[in-house]
């Protein structure tokens, strides 16, 4: 399933992921790992302490990931809003969901602090990157002044996270795509009026 070039650590980290997105947590056993792996058991045990090791390291890589794909649209040309709008439409494989945001619904990650952290973290660190962004446009005139930068950071994350669950419950991307333009149209740059 994986690169031959792969080492087993790295093997375990990419499947577990896998795993976590499509399963969950507790849908996910040392045993399913080590199959996607192609591991055994002593591999693994050898790599990481034991499930909630090998968990934290996937959900960091998966956190990382999230970050690093928002940030190279965000931190792209063009405007403020050009760049939130880049972020909003980006390729997504929306009927799958938000591989951070699943893991928000899984209520052992959420209970274990130390699952719990890199997800805060890297949901934290898109709505700070997102709000200055807004801020941005705010500072230039670009977005309208009515506006307060953490809302509306708060707000795309929303859009995003919603609109994922919305697309799962109806087996369509349709609602992601529709609350995507509604909120892209409410954030549209002001025009000036001659």
């Amino acid at each position: 399933m994986y690169s031959g070039y792969m080492s087993t650590p790295e093997r375990l980290i990419e499947a577990t992921r896998e795993l976590l997105w499509e399963r969950g947590y507790v849908g996910t056993s040392p045993k399913a790992i080590q199959q996607a792996a192609e591991a055994g058991q002593g591999s693994m045990y050898h790599h990481f302490a034991g499930k909630p090791d090998l968990a934290l390291a996937a959900i960091r890589r998966t956190a990382e990931e999230l970050g690093a794909a928002a940030e190279a649209v965000l931190s792209g040309g063009g405007t403020a809003y050009a760049r939130i709008e880049a972020y909003l439409l980006r390729e997504r494989d929306v009927l799958r969901g938000c591989p951070v945001g699943r893991l928000t619904m899984d209520p052992d990650v959420i209970a274990d602090p130390v699952l719990r952290a890199p997800v805060d973290e890297a949901l934290g660190r898109l709505r700070a990157r997102l709000a200055e962004v807004v801020q941005e446009g705010l500072d230039n005139g670009e977005l309208s002044d009515s506006l307060d930068a953490d809302d509306i950071a708060a707000t795309v994350v929303a859009t995003v996270q919603g609109g994922y669950v919305l697309a799962r419950a109806n087996g369509s991307r349709a609602p992601f795509d529709s609350a995507v333009r509604g909120l892209l149209s409410l954030l549209a740059p002001r025009t000036a009026v001659s």
